[in-house]
């Protein structure tokens, strides 16, 4: 299990049932209220599974352990329990995390006693521990995640792609029976293309839990016969006709003849594709422009293949900054491979719920005043949109007062500003 991003929880709650009534009605609605995905045992236990069982899986799926110290709770099986106390360092060498909270005085066990811990002891100060508590949870949690605001290469994990939800419903529509149909997805430099062929490829393939809360991920039946196939033509691998066929076959699961020529390639896939697959063409204009065995018979064959060979079961989506036609007049390319896209699709800035829900999704909450200035100066664009973010993240992180991130977070937008002129 990676440490940083395999946690099913942010946090387990280990505590005597004596104490339920406070854990349940005081502490959990205040953890979840603040944004933390928490373990507790009269909901999420399995049923029927030995308690010691359902103990080492919370603590191996949870980030934090928080136990609720009190003498009910110190006179209990749990203090005794190695999974929680014993092991600072599991066998794959991650750091577990326990949390005391105490609730009532009692006297710590010694290997407790030299930890600190979150003093509820006095009721009258419920309300300031709970935020200390709360900082300290967000603090580490922020510190060990994987920034959420991925500002510089395409973004590869779903649960960093916010937004293009009508797209998506109308790309993955294209995908649902044969015959599979053709998509190009257009937009400016840096304005999330590959980003969303990558959300295209790996979404089907997400565990549900592994997806961010709300976010689809069922958006085709039986995903699991489905076949993503991303060509990056920036891959000089990619760039040879040989390269290239060799590449797809064994995506395709299909053993490369030999030799590999376009003939040979024809023959082996029309006879050994029988799943529904979508190809992913990443910078097709690249492949115009420097790939010259990628000629008009190369395209001419692919169509061909999507057409009338494989029962449709093959579809392609190109990702270009021009559409598919005029792609193919500023290349000198005459094969009708480009005339097959059905649905072009125009990439712009987020809508507003989609950029705030992105700006939503910080470990630390941002004030309403940035996050007016964020949607001002972004555009809404995805970019412009996680660089600000991620300025602002760490200035939080860093406890910088002041407005200082921001100027911060326009020099770095300044490369990218000709977004706000699309």
């Amino acid at each position: 299990m990676d440490e940083q991003t395999d946690y099913t929880y942010d946090l387990f709650i280990s505590y005597n049932h004596v104490d339920r009534a406070w854990v349940q009605n005081e502490l959990l609605p205040r953890l979840e209220a603040a944004g933390l995905k928490v373990c507790i045992d009269y909901r999420d236990f399995a049923i029927g599974a030995p308690s010691l069982v359902n103990m080492e899986q919370a603590v191996e799926k949870s980030r934090h352990t928080l136990a609720v110290l009190t003498p009910n709770w110190i006179a209990s099986e749990w203090c005794e329990f190695e999974c929680l106390l014993a092991n600072t360092t599991d066998p794959a060498g991650r750091k577990r995390k326990l949390l005391p909270l105490m609730l009532t005085r009692c006297e710590l066990p010694l290997r407790i006693k030299l930890l600190t811990y979150a003093d509820f002891t006095n009721p009258s100060e419920h309300s300031e521990c709970f935020n200390r508590l709360l900082q300290q949870l967000r603090a580490k949690t922020a510190a060990k995640e994987i920034s959420p605001f991925v500002a510089g290469p395409p973004i590869t994990d779903p649960r960093h792609f916010f937004g293009r939800e009508h797209e998506l419903k109308r790309l993955f529509n294209l995908f649902k029976t044969p015959p599979l149909q053709n998509a190009a997805i257009i937009g400016p430099r840096r304005s999330g293309k590959t980003s969303l062929l990558q959300y295209l490829k790996n979404i089907t393939a997400t565990i549900p839990f592994q997806s961010r809360a709300g976010r689809r991920f069922d958006w085709l039946p039986q995903l699991g016969q489905y076949r993503w196939v991303f060509v990056d033509f920036q891959d000089t691998r990619l760039q040879t006709r040989g390269g290239l066929l060799r590449y797809l076959l064994n995506c395709f699961n299909l053993s490369p003849p030999s030799p590999c020529d376009l003939d040979h390639f024809m023959e082996a896939v029309s006879r050994g594709l029988n799943a529904a697959t979508i190809i992913l063409f990443d910078e097709i204009d690249v492949a115009l422009q420097r790939c010259p065995e990628l000629d008009n018979a190369f395209w001419e064959s692919l169509r061909a293949l999507a057409t009338t060979q494989v029962n449709g079961n093959l579809a392609f989506v190109l990702a270009a900054n021009e559409s598919p036609a005029q792609l193919a007049h500023h290349s000198n390319i005459g094969s009708p491979f480009f005339n097959i896209f059905g649905y072009t699709t125009t990439l712009g800035p987020l809508t507003e719920p989609e950029a705030r829900e992105l700006i939503g999704n910080s470990p630390l909450a941002f004030a309403a005043a940035d996050v007016n200035w964020i949607l001002a100066q972004s555009g809404r664009w995805p970019l412009l949109l996680q660089i600000l973010c991620r300025e602002c993240l760490l200035s939080l992180e860093e406890g910088e007062a002041g407005d200082a991130w921001r100027g911060d977070g326009l020099q770095q937008i300044e490369p990218f500003r000709y977004l706000l002129n699309v």
